[in-house]
């Protein structure tokens, strides 16, 4: 079984500004694959949606983009 990803984790430390770009992008994909992102504060969804448009982060199956 896979380790749980650390949400509150991740986004403490991304609004602490200590993940790497390639850190990022993960975080948002976990976001936006859990559909998580679109109930967070709505920096979060236009961050993740101009991950989308950068083609940086997928919404495919299992994400309900806005």
């Amino acid at each position: 079984m896979a380790p749980r990803y650390d949400y509150v984790g991740a986004i403490m430390a991304f609004e602490n500004g200590e993940l790497d770009h390639e850190q990022t992008i993960e975080l948002f994909q976990h976001l936006v694959d859990s559909g998580l992102v679109w109930s967070l504060q709505g920096a979060y969804g236009r961050m993740a949606r101009q991950l989308i448009d950068a083609g940086l982060v997928d919404y495919g199956s299992g994400s309900d983009t806005p």
